[in-house]
């Protein structure tokens, strides 16, 4: 443990050292200028070296957006487009399949599915991206639909989230992405994407994913309106239902892009606030096992360093995002599973190519497209 450290940590320090949880308050001090970065990371890396040794994961995935049209207008998204807009998008059921096609034959574990709120679109067409890709490439696993997504389909389909959420398990539906958390609390969710789920929605439909044995990551977007008392009240509301649950698997920190989004005004956070994020992230979140440090949001660099501030997990080859990239991040479109295992290499970390489920995937050394999943990783919060 720490033997120098800054005066006001001491106490936190202490409990990290007794594995003790972090309150409200603890967390905000975190989040204090006066403290320094580097004391919060390195009490951060005892918490992430304690759950997850020397292991950096990463995993081989492409992202699927089946739309950009959608009937929100969140002030922060540059991804949206409205039904007319030349910008707009519908891929067919085609053009699905040849991407879930592409993504098995770059050696893909994992199809990440989300995209935008159709509303001409009727909820059978949403159901059937999961199943038809899921006929088609059984072994392909599929993470699909946000909290906000089931809200929206539960209004199209009038039925309740079990029964949503049964129908989607039904066809595939192998976990779910933690996107649409964004900020909790009211103050900033009414500024920032008022008419979508809520809070109190957005965790019911995480809960009941839980109850039917999906697993499922969650999110926090951070570094436009909100201030240090939304963020770690955004994590104990995480880390209470992680208490109840058990079913997050993953948290991702986000960072908010400003470029062709309602707040271009907003300077981007900082590497350094980035890190400070994570870092805390790891510490509130002590029921979480994973916290990824996702390159496409943070940039390579800062991705690479965070493996070091309590990040475990890298994130992926991450084929085709948009998301991202349309609210003007520079970083790759992908990355190749070379790069990326030099990346963690380079930080002295262990690389361990894992499935969305935090299995170990063993490749074949003749065919490296061809896969089986091993046992599961480390990574179990104690």
């Amino acid at each position: 443990m720490l033997t120098t450290i800054h005066p006001k940590l001491k106490p936190i320090r202490d409990k990290v050292e007794a594995r003790q949880r972090l309150s409200l308050d603890d967390g905000l001090l975190l989040y204090d200028a006066e403290v320094p970065l580097n004391d919060v990371g390195q009490l951060a890396n005892v918490a992430r070296e304690r759950i997850n040794g020397n292991a950096a994961y990463y995993n081989i995935n492409t992202h699927l957006n089946p739309t950009n049209v959608c009937i929100y207008r969140c002030t922060f998204c540059a991804f949206r487009a409205n039904l007319r807009d030349p910008q707009g998008f519908l891929m067919s059921d085609q053009q699905i399949l040849d991407r879930g096609r592409e993504a098995l034959d770059n050696g893909c574990t994992e199809l990440h599915i989300v995209g935008g709120l159709h509303h001409q679109k009727p909820y059978n067409w949403y159901v059937n991206v999961v199943r038809i890709l899921h006929e088609a490439y059984p072994d392909l696993q599929l993470k699909a639909w946000t909290g906000v997504e089931i809200n929206w389909f539960e209004f199209l389909a009038k039925k309740s989230v079990r029964q949503v959420l049964e129908d989607l398990i039904d066809a595939g539906l192998g976990s779910m992405p933690g996107g649409g958390a964004e900020i909790f609390h009211p103050e900033v969710r009414d500024k920032i994407c008022e008419h979508k789920a809520d809070a109190t929605k957005w965790l019911d439909i995480h809960r009941t994913a839980h109850e039917l044995g999906l697993r499922t990551n969650c999110t926090m977007l951070y570094g436009h309106v909100e201030n240090a008392y939304h963020r770690i009240d955004h994590l104990i509301r995480l880390r209470e239902l992680q208490d109840q649950t058990g079913g997050f698997q993953t948290f991702i920190p986000l960072a908010f892009h400003p470029e062709n989004t309602g707040l271009a005004h907003i300077k981007k956070a900082s590497s350094l606030m980035d890190l400070r994020t994570v870092a805390v992230s790891r510490l509130m979140l002590d029921n979480i096992p994973h916290i990824k440090a996702y390159w496409i949001s943070l940039g390579v660099g800062t991705a690479q360093v965070a493996l070091s501030y309590g990040a475990d997990d890298i994130d992926g080859t991450v084929r085709h995002e948009l998301i991202y990239h349309g609210a003007g991040s520079t970083s790759p479109e992908v990355l190749s599973v070379d790069r990326i295992r030099h990346l963690i290499e380079e930080t002295g970390r262990e690389p361990v190519e894992r499935d969305t489920l935090y299995r170990q995937v063993i490749r074949d050394a003749d065919n490296p497209a061809e896969w089986t999943i091993g046992e599961p990783v480390t990574g179990q919060s104690d």
